[in-house]
């Protein structure tokens, strides 16, 4: 989803060729980008998006699509996302991703299992400080800072290697932005601009995600995403004891 930030087509090598690389590659192609995939080297051109809403029907079969919200929104000043899994009741894990953004003076109602994202001035730089560590939070808010007016702090940023990386990309990129790998990021906004994206090769990162439900039929068994521990090639579901081994 960074690529949405660019006004330029861009090569990333080590893409690794796996489902939800696919389904994220299948999200940006309907908002209008087009790309093509081969051992492991992806060439992307996103200048071509024209379209602001990510439907249920891919965002639903993976969370990390919901990382479409940031750029867009910064983008086009408009977007309409699906939440992830629906119109689920109660407290949304993207819960954090919306507060930042409506600090960064994004007006954000939630209809129908989606989205609604508008801010036609552009969003401003903020002072977001998240009341606990997100990986897609900080990632989501770092994308749309990238291309805010102004300044933006972010204050218990994520540090995984995923969220450096970003962060390395947009600096080599000509972003303004300080303090990569700590608990604290300043970035300074193009206000609105796309940027000219340098090429670069994607990190391998222990972390390893699956979803579990326990399978049809299996009541009072919520949708719960496992990740394996770096030092470990399985890991047990608490609610039905499966097994996963990768």
């Amino acid at each position: 989803t960074l690529t949405l930030l660019a006004h330029n087509k861009l090569v990333m090598s080590n893409t690794p060729e796996v489902a939800d690389i696919k389904t994220l590659l299948k999200l940006l192609q309907k908002l209008g980008a087009s790309y093509t995939l081969e051992n492991h080297v992806l060439t992307i051109d996103t200048s071509t998006v024209n379209d602001t809403m990510a439907n249920y029907d891919i965002v639903r079969t993976m969370r990390a699509s919901i990382l479409v919200l940031g750029p867009l929104l910064a983008r086009f000043g408009h977007c309409e996302v699906s939440l992830p899994g629906g119109c689920a009741i109660g407290q949304r894990p993207i819960d954090l991703h919306l507060k930042a953004m409506e600090q960064m003076g994004a007006t954000i109602t939630i209809h129908a299992g989606y989205v609604h994202a508008v801010a036609p001035e552009g969003l401003k730089g903020a002072h977001i400080i998240f009341d606990k560590i997100t990986v897609t939070g900080t990632a989501n808010i770092v994308m749309a800072a990238a291309l805010a007016h102004g300044k933006t702090i972010i204050t218990n940023a994520a540090r995984e290697p995923e969220v450096v990386q970003l962060c390395e990309i947009l600096r080599d990129s000509g972003i303004d932005i300080q303090g990569i790998g700590t608990s604290e990021l300043v970035i300074i906004g193009t206000g609105g601009k796309t940027i000219d994206m340098v090429d670069f090769e994607v990190i391998e990162t222990n972390k390893k995600e699956l979803s579990c439900d326990g399978g049809k039929g299996s009541l009072g068994h919520p949708k719960v995403y496992l990740t394996f521990p770096a030092d470990s090639k399985e890991i047990v579901c608490p609610y039905c004891s499966r097994k996963y081994v990768f």
